[in-house]
This record gives C-alpha cells, sequence and structure tokens, in this order.
C-alpha cells in the first residue's frame, strides 16, 4: 500500500505516457446540453479500454497498488484528449477520493497537465460518486482544496448512494449530478417527483447547480425544465463516443428549444395571474 508520508507526485508526461502503469485505458466523452441557451455546457470524460470497452472493464483491474497512478493519469490523459479535441466548455472528470492522500500535493499533477496544455482551470469540473465510501472530513479537505484552484466540485450519481442530503451539507459542491435511479420516468412516477423536487429546492437554497443525468425522454426533460433543471446529460441528447465529442442531433437542438419557450411561457403566465 502506498504511504501518504512519503509518496511523490507523479508528473504529468509521466501520467500521460502511462509509464508504470499496468492498465491500459482511454477516454469517451458524452456532451452536457444547457437548454435554456441550447448550448453544449460541457462533456465528461468517461473511462474506457482502448477498444472502446466499459469502465467496469479498467476499474476492475484496480488495486491499492495502482489506484494512485491511475486517479493520476485518468486527470492528465482527459486534459490531453480534450485539448487535442478543441473540447470547449467545462470537462467534467470523475477522481478516486480514496487515491487522494493530500489533496495539496496529488493536485500537482492535474495542474501541471492543465498549465502545459494550455487548458483554463476554472474549466474543469471533478466529481465524485455519491456512492464512494470514504470519510466526509476527507472528501471536504479535497473539495476544498480543489476550490482553491478554481476547479468546479461535484457529486455524481446523487440518489444512487448512501448519504444523501447530508453530503450537500457536509461537502458544499458546485455542482449536484441527479442519478438516472431518480430522473428514469419522472413524468410518470409522482415518488420519484417528490424526492427530486425536494432535492431541486435544496440546490436553490444553496446556489447549487443541478445536472439531470440519464435523460432518455422529452417527457423527462419537459418535467425537470418544469422545476429550474437546466442542464442535462443522457441518450436523449447524445450517446458518449470514444475519443471524441459527440454533436447533438438538431432535431433535438430543436425540442430542447421548444421545451424551454414552453417553460419560460408558463413562468411568464404565473408571473400575471
Amino acid at each position: 500500500m502506498f504511504d501518504p508520508k512519503t509518496f511523490v507526485p507523479v508528473g504529468c508526461k509521466e501520467c500521460r505516457s502511462g509509464h508504470n502503469l499496468d492498465i491500459d485505458f482511454s477516454m469517451a466523452f458524452q456532451p452536457i446540453v444547457d437548454i435554456s441557451s441550447n448550448s453544449i455546457y460541457g462533456y465528461e470524460a468517461l473511462v474506457r479500454g482502448l477498444n472502446d470497452e466499459g469502465a467496469a472493464s479498467i476499474l476492475s483491474q484496480l488495486n491499492d497498488g495502482n489506484r494512485y497512478k491511475f486517479d493520476q493519469a485518468i486527470r492528465v490523459k482527459a486534459i490531453d484528449l480534450a485539448k487535442k479535441l478543441d473540447l470547449q466548455g467545462m470537462l467534467s472528470i470523475n477522481f478516486l477520493p480514496n487515491a487522494v492522500y493530500k489533496p495539496e500535493t496529488c493536485i500537482r499533477a492535474t495542474l501541471e497537465a492543465a498549465n502545459e496544455l494550455g487548458f483554463p482551470l476554472n474549466r474543469l469540473q471533478f466529481e465524485v460518486t455519491e456512492g464512494e465510501e470514504v470519510k466526509d472530513h476527507h472528501l471536504k479537505n479535497i473539495f476544498i482544496e480543489y476550490k482553491k484552484h478554481q476547479f468546479l466540485t461535484a457529486i455524481d450519481d446523487f440518489g444512487a448512494g448512501y448519504a444523501g442530503l447530508n453530503l450537500l451539507a457536509e461537502l458544499e459542491p458546485d455542482v449536484l449530478k441527479l442519478d438516472m435511479a431518480l430522473t428514469r420516468n419522472i413524468n410518470a412516477d409522482r415518488v420519484r417527483r417528490s424526492l427530486v423536487f425536494a432535492t431541486l429546492a435544496a440546490c436553490r437554497e444553496l446556489s447549487i447547480k443541478v445536472i439531470a443525468e440519464g435523460i432518455e425522454t422529452r417527457e423527462e426533460c419537459l418535467t425537470l425544465a418544469d422545476e429550474g433543471v437546466t442542464l442535462f446529460q443522457g441518450y436523449y441528447f447524445a450517446k458518449p463516443e470514444f475519443e471524441a465529442l459527440p454533436e447533438v442531433p438538431q432535431e433535438i437542438w430543436q425540442q430542447s428549444g421548444e421545451i424551454w419557450a414552453q417553460v419560460a411561457s408558463r413562468r411568464a403566465a404565473d408571473r400575471r395571474n
């Protein structure tokens, strides 16, 4: 196991080349859409095998001997690919909190890579899965350090884990990503609507941006947009593409514009009444 007192950060060139890392991997990208402006907010970088195998085939190879280097390598790989693809907007990267021993030290490779490649720090968003089993105070220290460097912080897969709203109070993230377990068929599910709408109210009070994940239908998008959600991710807009930035089909842009116009019209009518 790594000794947090003696480990040395990996330089960004070593991370990018995968030197001494026994896992071969690359990235796919999926857009995050802002329907209020009909534009791309950013892209999430998703771990893939070299032949576009799913993330599970890669993450299953992690152990105490390679977790730190892998966590460093995925950050650098994502930034490197994003720069090559001329990614505009936010770049959202998942990180492994159990691989971060000292936030101020483990962040060095990320900073080196971003500076070397000319990728703005304020366009980096780091996500941690709500279900990740790690002590809250450790995650809070990571979030505090990341915010010092202008990174946005996000809780991913919210609603699929165990911590719930308590995690919002402890971490105070910039962004909350609603898991598909909550958004799936939300237009037809009263229980899910009640849970999600309460969460959205809390996020509004705390000035936390919300991204709805796993959106597959116009009806799901409309239901959430009616409650003020503007940022969406899911197959309805575009599937992830391997080492590429997928385009949102023109007909979906048209539909999302119509959804937002419909929401704006309802709000205007409510204000008049």
